[in-house]
C-alpha cells in the first residue's frame, strides 16, 4: 500500500501544471515592472555610476568610447584650482540664498491673506499658479523684452520716475544675476502659495476657536499655532527649493547663456558647457559629482536644523 501511494503521489507531481495561478500573477507582475525596471536601470542607475566613473577620466565625446583616459584625480585637483568654478558657485549661492527665502516668504503672505481674507480662493490660486506651470521659454521671452535696456517697460518706467541711467539688466555684469533672481522669484511664488494654502487647510479651526476663547490675539494665535503647525510644511518647500535653486539651468540658458563674462554662469550651465560644449566629459562628471556632494551637504544641514526646530 505504501508503495501504491508513493507512486500516486509521484503521478499526480508530474501531472501538476508549470503555470499555477501563483506563477502567474509572479509574472504579470514582474511583466508589468520590468519596463520601468528597465528605464530607473538604463536612465537612471547606469548614467549614476558611469559618470562617477567618467570622473575619473578624460573623455573627448566625439572620439567615441574609445577616446577615454583614465587620469585618476586630476579633473578633481584641476576643479579647485578653477577660478570659473568658483565663480559659478559664488553665483549659485547668492541665487540660492536669496530666491529660496524671498519667494517662500512672499508666497506664505499671500497664502495667509488667500486663505483667511480674500473671496475666489481657487481663482486666485489658478492665477498664482500659472507663472509656475508656464513654460521657460515663454517666460524667459516675455522678460527679455521686459528687461529690454532702450525700449523695455521696466527701463521706461524707471525712467519716468526720473532715473536718468536704468541698469542694463541682461546686458550688464552688476545686474544680470539679479534680473534672473526677479524672474525666478516671480515664477516661483505660486508653488509656495498652493503647497502653504494646503497646509493650512490641515490645521484644526478648533484650535484657533479655542485661544481665541482663551484670549489670545491675532498675532498670538499666527506665532503659536500657524507658524508651529506650517513647520512640516515649511521644512518640505525649503528642501525642494534648495535643490532646485541647485539646479537651475533654464533661465540662464534662455536669459544669458551665462553672460554676460559670466557674471550669470552657475553650476549646472558650467556643467553644460564644459560637457556639450567644450566635450570634456570627465571634467563635466567630476563637476557634477561635487554639485551632488554640495547638494547632499546642504540637505543634511538643513535637516538637522529642521530636526531641531521642530
Amino acid at each position: 500500500m505504501a508503495s501504491v501511494s508513493r507512486d500516486t503521489g509521484a503521478v499526480a507531481a508530474r501531472r501538476r501544471p508549470f503555470w499555477t495561478n501563483r506563477r502567474k500573477e509572479a509574472a504579470i507582475g514582474i511583466a508589468f515592472a520590468a519596463p520601468e525596471f528597465l528605464g530607473i536601470v538604463l536612465l537612471g542607475v547606469f548614467p549614476l555610476f558611469f559618470s562617477l566613473y567618467l570622473s575619473f577620466t578624460e573623455w573627448n565625446l566625439v572620439g567615441g568610447l574609445k577616446a577615454i583616459r583614465f587620469v585618476g584625480l586630476d579633473n578633481y585637483a584641476a576643479l579647485f584650482h578653477d577660478k570659473t568654478f568658483y565663480l559659478t558657485l559664488k553665483n549659485n549661492l547668492i541665487y540660492s540664498v536669496i530666491t529660496v527665502p524671498v519667494s517662500m516668504f512672499i508666497g506664505f503672505v499671500f497664502a495667509v491673506l488667500i486663505h483667511s481674507k480674500v473671496y475666489l480662493r481657487d481663482y486666485f490660486k489658478v492665477v498664482f499658479f500659472i507663472p509656475y506651470i508656464a513654460t521657460t521659454v515663454a517666460v524667459a521671452t516675455v522678460f527679455s523684452a521686459l528687461f529690454h535696456p532702450s525700449s523695455g517697460p521696466v527701463n521706461n518706467l524707471l525712467m519716468s520716475l526720473g532715473i536718468a541711467d536704468p541698469p542694463r539688466w541682461l546686458g550688464s555684469t552688476d545686474y544680470a544675476l539679479w534680473a534672473i533672481i526677479i524672474v525666478a522669484v516671480w515664477q516661483g511664488i505660486g508653488y509656495n502659495i498652493v503647497i502653504y494654502l494646503a497646509g493650512l487647510t490641515t490645521i484644526p479651526e478648533d484650535l484657533y476657536e479655542a485661544a481665541e476663547i482663551d484670549g489670545a490675539s491675532w498675532l498670538q494665535r499666527f506665532y503659536r499655532i500657524t507658524l508651529p503647525m506650517l513647520g512640516p510644511t515649511t521644512f518640505f518647500l525649503s528642501i525642494t527649493a534648495i535643490v532646485a535653486s541647485f539646479k537651475v539651468f533654464d533661465l540662464v540658458a534662455f536669459l544669458t547663456e551665462g553672460g554676460p563674462n559670466n557674471s550669470t554662469n552657475v553650476l549646472v550651465y558650467y556643467i553644460f558647457e564644459e560637457g556639450f560644449q567644450n566635450f570634456r566629459m570627465g571634467y563635466a562628471s567630476a563637476l557634477s559629482w561635487m554639485l551632488f556632494l554640495i547638494i547632499a551637504v546642504v540637505t543634511a544641514v538643513t535637516w538637522k536644523a529642521q530636526k531641531k526646530q521642530f
